[in-house]
């Protein structure tokens, strides 16, 4: 009998943003038909977390959580920088496939300057392909990772059975003021907003292929009938 593939530390981001009905809605994508894993499958932005993620300079340039306050909320026995590391892996994925960054001064402004957001946007492919880190990207622009935004919500792996396992954080953030995700980049095909409930419908019908912790996360969501009660559960802001 082979031995079961170890699980590889990840993140993803459940991207939420109010709907004109007082509801809410989410962001999912597909990947790429050609893509290794999960091919065609409807996912949350998300990735690998890497050894950048955690490093001395991103971790002297993530603003939000410490490492201790990190450890404390996984619950993992981890070291407390590796423990941080999954919410800075969420927050560089997000930025990496969609667009959609935490970015800020160390002062905290709250609007980027227009002609360095859209620098960011010219040299995040060159993030996605791995020829800079966060960490030197962040470094040269005078800015900081601000991972508060992102709250954890819950742990799953990939049972034993899959060729490639994965040990997964999920993080729900709410969309920042003034951005908007990539309808499709590198790693997406398509993307679109939809409320939960419906695309349960759709993965229900077929026209969604998703994972079970996609679907787990959807089904967690559908409980909450409006984006206060959303927002306040989850302290988004």
């Amino acid at each position: 009998m082979a031995q079961a593939a170890t699980p590889l530390p990840a993140s993803t981001v459940v991207l939420v943003r109010p709907d004109p009905h007082g509801e809410f809605e989410l962001y999912i994508n597909r990947r790429p038909d050609e893509m290794d894993t999960y091919a065609g499958v409807y996912v949350f932005p998300g990735g690998r977390v890497e050894k950048g993620d955690y490093s001395i300079g991103m971790i002297s340039r993530t603003l939000g959580l410490s490492p201790a306050e990190a450890k404390q909320n996984l619950g993992a026995e981890f070291e407390p920088e590796i423990c941080l590391a999954y919410w800075v892996a969420a927050a560089r994925e997000l930025f990496e496939e969609v667009g959609v960054h935490f970015f800020m001064s160390r002062t905290g402004a709250p609007m980027l300057p227009e002609e360095i957001s859209e620098r960011l946007a010219g040299r995040r492919a060159a993030l996605q392909q791995g020829d800079i880190a966060l960490a030197d990207l962040l470094i040269s622009e005078g800015l900081f990772c601000d991972v508060s935004p992102l709250s954890y919500i819950f742990h799953r792996v990939t049972p034993e059975h899959y060729r490639v396992r994965f040990d997964t954080r999920f993080y729900l953030a709410a969309l920042p003021s003034g951005q908007n995700p990539l309808h499709a980049s590198e790693e997406i095909s398509e993307s679109l907003w939809i409320v939960p409930s419906a695309a349960l419908q759709r993965a229900e019908k077929g026209e969604f292929r998703m994972m079970p912790p996609t679907l787990a996360v959807l089904r967690n969501l559908s409980n909450y009938r409006s984006w206060e009660e959303l927002r306040n559960r989850f302290n988004l802001r």
